[in-house]
């Protein structure tokens, strides 16, 4: 079994809440390189939904990473499962939240947290906009509260970025790098919050500037993904992402920007959202429909750059 320790902080045993898209990947990762996994989410449904989610993982990691089938059925056997808060931490050694990208919803969440979880846990946040700050005081425990968060796709797109709040002590800071090193991730410290971080700072713009286009009428869906799959030669277009990483992950990350800076800009982007995509369930590629529709979306298809 795989341990982390550093200065006598030693994790063996991970809580993962929440089993949406980036949460079952972060689960079956960090069962996959040895720990022990719990996952938590608010019903036996959606942990359901997550087991076969995991099934859909195997034929991945054997393509891309060349994993072997055998670590692949132990990585899934390491994994429990619970609805109960409570239950969920009585042994965590590490938790990582990834639950909507609702402030509210997240302070909620870790004033429950902060009173079941034992002193000796980490918190972990895989929140890209917003801070550790905003909701570091609902842990009770903020000295070991930061974030830790992962891209999509995150056994091959391997990346980790650690950003703490002013709060966070180094030693925890550092013992989260290591332990993020352990999962195979190429590792992103941050030294000053910012909203979006590295990754998103840079990847979010690119969506919205897809999203403007689209709502603008200045173009459709596939027409702006060709333009920048074949300038570029990327494998995906922002449209597509944008199915990818999920219209309700779009939604809130609009109206937290909204939030923050009060612009309208940011208000009907989210209200567009809002109106075409989460009020019809088009959430992408979770329910068959976003941009494009699934399977076998438009942008797979082989003729679909000529």
């Amino acid at each position: 079994m795989e341990t982390t320790i550093f200065k006598n902080i030693e994790i063996k045993n991970v809580t993962v809440f929440g089993s949406g898209v980036l949460g079952a990947q972060i689960a079956f990762h960090t069962a996959y390189h040895g720990y022990n996994v719990t996952l938590f989410d608010i019903s036996y449904e959606l942990l359901e939904n997550a087991k076969q989610k995991f099934e859909q993982f195997k034929p991945m990691y054997q393509l891309d990473i060349n994993a072997e089938l055998a670590d692949l059925d132990n990585a899934v056997n390491r994994i429990s499962y619970t609805t109960d808060l409570k239950e969920s931490v009585k042994d965590a050694d590490l938790t990582i939240e990834a639950i909507p990208e609702d402030i509210k919803i997240k302070k909620d969440f870790y004033t429950r947290l902060g009173i079941v979880a034992p002193a000796k846990t980490i918190f972990c946040t895989n929140s890209s906009t917003l801070l550790p700050s905003q909701f570091a005081a609902e842990t009770g425990r903020p000295e070991r509260f930061l974030a830790l968060h992962f891209a999509n796709y995150l056994w091959k797109n391997n990346v980790a970025e650690i950003m703490s709040h002013s709060g966070t002590d180094r030693d925890i800071f550092e013992e989260v790098t290591q332990f993020a090193k352990t999962i195979g991730m190429l590792t992103i410290q941050i030294y000053k919050e910012q909203p979006g971080y590295v990754m998103n700072s840079l990847l979010v713009p690119w969506l919205i500037a897809g999203l403007d286009l689209f709502r603008n009428g200045v173009a459709d869906a596939p027409s702006i993904d060709k333009t920048w799959m074949k300038t570029v030669g990327a494998d995906l277009g922002p449209m597509a992402m944008a199915d990818l990483v999920g219209l309700n992950t779009a939604y809130n990350v609009t109206k937290a920007y909204a939030e923050l800076t009060g612009e309208k800009a940011w208000k009907d982007r989210s209200y567009f959202i809002k109106e075409n995509f989460i009020d019809q369930n088009k959430l992408g590629i979770s329910t068959g429909e976003g941009f494009y529709k699934y399977p076998n979306p438009a942008y797979q298809e082989a003729d679909f750059l000529k």
